[in-house]
């Protein structure tokens, strides 16, 4: 069971470093493209989460949208943040993909519940 978690995890991470519409772009393109979505100073803690509590910030203190999905893409939590607390506490341990939303900045990282 734990390895097919872990392939879905993984395809699930290469689908998300390619681009849609079939077209290729050069290797200096998408890293200009993904330096101008970077959410400059973000830090998600603790990763892994043991407790309730899940901290996010960034550099600017602005208003994030946060949807956490399952391994199997399922969406298991949204919430609009307007502090750095996300309560956290609905969600069973396991590895889920987080996705975090800063103005017209997006970021996608690994999220471990343990």
């Amino acid at each position: 069971m734990k390895k097919i978690y872990s392939l879905i995890l993984l395809m699930l991470i290469i689908s998300l470093s390619f681009t849609y519409g079939g077209k290729a772009q050069s290797d200096s393109a998408i890293a200009e493209a993904r330096a101008a979505q970077v959410i400059d100073g973000l830090r998600i803690y603790p990763n892994p989460a043991t407790g309730n509590i899940l901290n996010i910030s960034s550099d600017r203190a602005l208003t994030k949208t946060v949807t956490i999905y399952n391994v199997l893409g399922a969406k298991v939590l949204f919430k609009v943040l307007i502090g750095r607390e996300l309560d956290i506490s609905s969600l069973n341990s396991g590895v889920y993909i987080i996705q975090i939303k800063e103005e017209k900045k997006t970021a996608t990282r690994k999220l471990v519940i343990r």
